[in-house]
């Protein structure tokens, strides 16, 4: 086993981790973080960032702004969670991923300061991004919450500007069981005087965030309320808008290289966010959004949204996993012709699966799995919940035995469908 494998080893088995275990992982407080920045020198703040919450959209949001930020020549840091085949997805510059010798280093080097302050694997892993671009002199950071905003370990810095993509149920143990109760913990982001994007306007929220942003002395920029789609269409795996900016009354076209409908929210909320760094001073052209939008995978290493992995039967790789983000991938099936449907699927435990299972198509035929992870929901009480609900499929013991399974059910003009967690979209990559 080499050093990097041993490391991963250590942290895997040493921390805590969130998306394994679940809420026994969740820290209520940013005591460890700071301890750890602390030890560190408080890297975070020695270089220039974008923070970004929210329920879904958040990972989407944070590659686009990124790969706009790259393609506008800034050293430019990314920090998101979870990873879906590498650990060091988590924290890349400029779309490379951070190298294995620096995760060793720092794991390596830290190893006391984890022994004394038994912080959870998320927390160990936001010092390690910051530590990463600081050393690298990045000119900005993206920097995706983990979960919820207020007590997050990201919120140990002051942004250049916050963006919130959306609010519905997740979490719903550790977060609140009411959207305002979320979407309050969500706007423990908004600094005083700093800028705040929210991405798309839900009425029985909004008032969340006025006031929160009101009570921060922080500028509120609800962004569908300053852009409009007035076209879309979807033309060979690119999602191409015509976009209208409300305040300007000025059209533009864009072609975004991730072709899930769902991502018109996100780029609305990317392009009001590109207008106030503008306005302070960053070089950001419209060519530059182009050009960036149309390469956001290229340029980020952005996987698992709405992605086609294959064309006959069609493969598409989603990692939704909650009520809104399920909605969403299924309304994206309205789009797309096929013969008969075929969806893998599975769940962690804590998600609240009887509230999604009605949203699935009772026509499609259905292969449920479980992720080898201990927070994963067992196969079988997953099929007979969907049963139930009218969905009609077999349980199998591994992502791999279902997908195995869908391909050769399937016809070259049906479509497979993988959904329900990150988990099970990573096993099936």
């Amino acid at each position: 086993m080499n050093a990097y494998n041993e490391a991963l080893e250590y942290l895997y088995g040493r921390l805590p981790m969130f998306t394994r275990v679940g809420a026994s992982a969740y820290k209520t407080d940013l005591h460890n973080t700071i301890a750890l920045l602390d030890q560190l020198n408080n890297p975070q703040h020695t270089f220039k960032t974008i923070h970004v919450a929210g329920t879904n959209g958040k990972g989407s949001t944070s590659h686009m702004l990124a790969a706009i930020l790259q393609q506008a020549g800034y050293k430019t840091g990314l920090y998101t969670s979870p990873h879906l085949l590498d650990f060091r997805e988590r924290i890349r510059i400029n779309g490379q991923v951070a190298p294995e010798d620096f995760v060793v280093d720092f794991t390596n080097k830290m190893r006391p300061y984890i022994e004394s302050i038994s912080p959870s694997f998320f927390e160990l892993t936001v010092a390690m991004a910051f530590n990463y671009f600081s050393q690298e002199q990045v000119d900005i950071a993206i920097v995706e919450v983990g979960l919820g905003g207020r007590l997050d370990s990201t919120n140990v810095i002051t942004p250049e500007l916050s963006l919130i993509t959306n609010i519905s149920f997740d979490h719903k143990h550790i977060l609140g069981d009411t959207l305002p109760l979320i979407a309050s913990e969500k706007a423990g982001i908004i600094k005083a005087g700093v800028p705040v994007v929210i991405s798309e306007t839900q009425p029985e929220i909004a008032y969340v965030f006025r006031d929160k942003a009101a009570e921060m002395g922080a500028p509120l920029h609800f962004a569908d309320q300053e852009w409009m789609v007035d076209g879309s269409a979807i033309v060979s795996n690119h999602l191409e808008l015509t976009l209208l900016d409300t305040r300007q009354g000025k059209m533009y076209d864009v072609r975004l290289d991730l072709s899930g409908q769902y991502q018109e929210k996100n780029v609305m909320g990317v392009l009001s966010a590109v207008k106030l760094l503008q306005q302070q001073g960053w070089h950001i052209t419209w060519e530059h959004i182009s050009a960036a939008l149309s390469h956001v995978r290229k340029l980020t290493g952005l996987r698992g949204r709405w992605e086609v992995v294959n064309e006959h039967p069609l493969t598409v790789m989603d990692v939704g996993h909650n009520e809104a983000g399920i909605r969403e991938v299924v309304q994206q099936l309205e789009h797309v012709n096929y013969q008969r449907l075929h969806i893998v699927t599975g769940f962690v435990k804590d998600k609240e699966v009887e509230s999604v299972l009605p949203l699935f198509p009772d026509t499609a035929t259905y292969y449920f799995c479980r992720a080898q992870i201990p927070r994963a929901m067992d196969e079988v009480e997953l099929a007979q919940l969907a049963m139930a609900k009218g969905l009609q499929g077999r349980a199998y013991e591994s992502v791999q035995a279902a997908l195995q399974a869908a391909r050769q059910h399937a016809k070259p003009e049906d479509m497979i469908l993988v959904c329900g967690s990150f988990f099970i979209v990573a096993e099936a990559m």
